[in-house]
């Protein structure tokens, strides 16, 4: 059984991102910049945040964070937005979600420059998402997509099932599946709280996805022989932070597993990181200055 390791891997995609940034700050003058956006007080938005902010400073990378109180006004987070938005020094715009109640958090996303949405929730981003196009991608799943290629784990061909439909990572990670190349080209089946015999759907799958929020719902008569599990959920419980898998009870029977924690949530950040940097580099357009370069020598 392949133990698949997301903090390592991560480790090992912010050390590429730091080399590319500090060439980058060097030939065009700026680091890649961040804006982070937090409104309220909610304690686990605060832990993301300094993981974000504690990323950048790793990096190198420009950031400022935006604290706001929880009763802010709509038009004064969107005058924010707007302003940020404009901002040349920022690549990357990132609301950190969920929003207090009477904050109509899709109109905020909606807001951000689709250039500069590194989180890829905007429409656009969406849209493009949907129809193979260059896109800014969802953190999550970028996460997810890119250790099956870091431990070379292809899906073409393959039948994955994704268990969970949200927004953040289901729908968005079984379009990706869907595209071409060696880590995508899967039959893909998205099951959710509706699904008849969730058991019957999983026990098909050669990738399982699971993104339900619910601790241990996957055991080991649900999955078939060498399955790969790559596990995103994230459950607080008496026992500490479980997966989505029951981890002791699948472990012997799957060839690969992402661990929780140490799996997928690492991740999340790089690909945000990566994302920034990407935005950067399209805004100063990087790739014709290399190409200049080149040419000169």
């Amino acid at each position: 059984m392949i133990l698949i390791d997301g903090k390592a891997t991560a480790a090992a995609i912010r050390a590429e991102l730091k080399e590319e940034a500090e060439k980058y700050k060097e030939v065009c003058g700026r680091a890649p910049g961040l804006a982070v956006v937090l409104v309220g007080d909610d304690p686990a938005s605060q832990v993301y945040v300094r993981m974000k902010s504690r990323a950048c400073d790793e990096l190198g990378l420009h950031h400022r964070q935006y604290d706001k109180p929880a009763d802010t006004p709509q038009d004064e987070l969107e005058d924010l937005i707007q302003a940020l938005n404009q901002d040349p020094q920022i690549d990357g715009i990132l609301v950190q979600l969920p929003l207090p109640k009477g904050l109509d958090s899709q109109r905020i996303l909606d807001m951000i420059d689709p250039d500069k949405d590194v989180d890829g929730f905007h429409p656009v981003n969406v849209g493009r998402l949907s129809q193979g196009a260059p896109c800014f991608e969802p953190c999550t799943p970028a996460g997810c997509i890119e250790l099956l290629r870091r431990y070379n784990l292809p899906t073409a061909g393959k039948k994955a099932v994704v268990v969970g439909r949200s927004n953040i990572v289901g729908k968005p990670l079984a379009m990706m599946l869907t595209r071409g190349g060696d880590y995508a080209n899967a039959t893909v089946t998205v099951c959710h709280s509706r699904t008849p015999d969730l058991g019957a759907e999983i026990r098909q799958a050669d990738f399982i996805f699971a993104a339900v929020g619910v601790p241990k719902l996957i055991k080991a008569d649900m999955v078939k022989e060498g399955a790969v599990i790559i596990d995103v959920g994230i459950n607080r419980t008496d026992e500490g932070l479980v997966g989505d898998c029951d981890f002791e009870d699948v472990k012997d029977k799957v060839s690969a597993i992402t661990p929780v924690p140490g799996g997928v949530g690492p991740m999340t950040i790089a690909m945000l990181m990566k994302n920034t940097v990407t935005s950067f580099k399209k805004r100063m357009r990087v790739g014709e200055f290399e190409a200049k370069l080149k040419w000169e020598k």
